[in-house]
């Protein structure tokens, strides 16, 4: 397994790099096949711009399927292995993605080779490889929902957070304010122009104090821009804004929010553009039902299995907001997504994998 981790990790496949998403999501296919045979059904969804989805279908000896769920697309730009190469040193691993989610990737299909390698009767298993998770998923999300319609469960392999299961995400929402005032000469005709930074100024004001603690809502605006000069009345400032929320109910909420921005000077005009990311992971039912099923399996191997709620979002995000049943953090025990010091821990690489496989066959 550490091989292989090795190899997925050393397969550089950046967001935005389509040729090198197309390169390694053809490596990734060859190594499935090498380590599972060749699947019931093969289908590649291929985008012109995005990273491609592959869907892989192995029968089971059960009814029913079972959806296997993982990105292979990273945040690191194409040469950072050359600066930042694949390490394994003191039960340590570091390396481009191999926390998110290059381990999830590599166990998920052990899981499915330690099925077979065990006789152990299970439900066919559906393997989806996403190449845009990490910009919002734009082009797998309709094949994700599609893929996981009918699944006994959605198993999600992003990283665990210190072992728990990731059973609530917050949703995400993405937008841009655009501000436009009238120019002018700020020393010699200081009146005659509207300002543009000093309206954002009032709407960032606005903004801040938009997000509730109580609900798990929080407003960030990111990034400002604008102006020409500063002896310039501004005419153009925009400001990006992150937003996350626990609870659907907020989405509409701070939609009016957005739809009410206004400047106190009636010369500027204020747009809004954007849009959900994707909705809040809630536990349902189902997914209450299939942690109580994972913890069970736990238990048998003798540990016990803790839940989280998190503020990131993933494609679980998608599966729960259709009342479908999900887990997600089945993948690697680390830490330091996104950043140089991502990393994992290899003694909990064969409880992640065991426990995947118990899951599954407490399915079928």
């Amino acid at each position: 397994m550490l091989d292989d981790l090795r190899t997925i990790v050393e397969l550089e496949t950046h967001s935005y790099d389509k040729p090198m998403l197309d390169k390694g999501l053809d490596a990734l296919r060859a190594w499935v096949f090498e380590r599972l045979g060749t699947p019931g059904v093969d289908a590649r969804h291929t985008d012109p711009v995005r990273g491609d989805v592959l869907e892989l279908t192995y029968p089971g000896t059960t009814p029913g399927t079972v959806l296997l769920l993982s990105h292979y697309d990273t945040v690191w730009p194409t040469g950072t292995l050359a600066g930042w190469p694949y390490t394994a040193e003191d039960g340590r691993i570091t390396g481009p993605g191999a926390f998110d989610m290059k381990l999830g990737l590599v166990q998920s299909v052990w899981a499915l080779r330690g099925l077979r390698e065990l006789g152990l009767p299970h439900p066919t298993v559906k393997f989806l490889f996403n190449g845009d998770e990490e910009i919002g998923s734009p082009f797998s999300r309709p094949h994700i929902e599609a893929a996981s319609e009918g699944a006994l469960a959605t198993l999600v392999f992003e990283a665990s957070l210190d072992g728990k299961l990731k059973t609530a995400r917050k949703g995400v929402g993405l937008f841009d304010v655009a501000v436009t005032g009238v120019e002018a000469h700020a020393g010699l005709d200081p009146y005659a122009g509207a300002s543009a930074i000093h309206a954002l100024a009032e709407i960032v004001g606005r903004l801040a104090v938009a997000g509730s603690r109580e609900h798990g809502t929080t407003v960030n605006v990111g990034t400002i821009s604008g102006g020409t000069g500063r002896n310039v009345t501004a005419g153009h400032a925009t400001c990006g804004v992150d937003v996350r929320v626990a609870e659907p109910s907020e989405m509409d909420r701070i939609d009016t929010v957005f739809a009410e921005l206004a400047a106190s000077d009636p010369r500027v005009t204020v747009s809004v553009d954007g849009e959900w990311n994707r909705p809040p992971m809630t536990p349902n039912d189902p997914s209450r039902e299939l942690f109580a099923k994972a913890r069970t399996v736990a238990a048998g191997h003798g540990w016990e299995l803790g839940e989280t709620a998190v503020g990131g979002a993933s494609d679980g995000n998608f599966v729960s907001a259709l009342g479908r049943p999900v887990l997600d953090g089945l993948g690697a025990v680390g830490g330091g997504a996104h950043a140089r010091d991502e990393h994992v821990l290899v003694a909990h690489i064969p409880e992640r994998t065991s426990l995947t496989i118990g899951l599954i066959a407490a399915l079928g």
